[in-house]
């Protein structure tokens, strides 16, 4: 069995998920409790400056049992150059990732991502890094899921 496990502000993973729905995996959305502005400059400052600390956001209803699957791939926006807090909160000891085909699957808008993929494959060296930019307005840009 195949798993996306992803999170999404702006809709980017969200346009994903139904990409890889359609390439047969299950879909699994990670929620934080914290909200983040509404406004585009003051999400940016409270995202970033909380990525930057690596923060482990509070999750809503998360199930860390992915013991059924055998590939995942871990959905996650870029911030400030590392993860999200939520997807911090998902690679924390609770969520066993380990004897999984994993996958990080990033989507950016400013294209840095080496941060974080060097902590994802300190983490897990096996793992596979595929990066989109912003794939819900850069047509094209899914195409690169034809690995998985």
């Amino acid at each position: 069995m195949k798993l996306f496990l992803y999170y999404s502000l702006t809709g980017n993973g969200d346009f994903l998920a139904k990409k890889m729905e359609e390439k047969g995996y299950e879909i699994r959305k990670v929620t934080e409790k914290a909200k983040a502005p509404k406004a585009f400059f003051f999400r940016v400052l409270f995202g970033g400056f909380r990525a930057g600390l690596g923060l482990k956001g509070k999750l809503i209803d998360y199930d860390p049992d992915v013991s059924a699957y055998e590939e995942i791939v871990i959905g996650s926006p870029i911030w400030n150059g590392r993860f999200p807090p939520a997807i911090n909160a998902v690679l924390s000891n609770k969520t066993d990732l380990s004897n999984k085909k994993l996958t990080f699957l990033f989507y950016s808008g400013s294209g840095d991502y080496p941060k974080a993929a060097k902590k994802a494959l300190k983490l897990y060296p096996e793992a596979t890094i595929i990066v989109l930019k912003e794939p819900k307005s850069h047509e094209g840009e899914a195409e690169k899921l034809a690995s998985l």
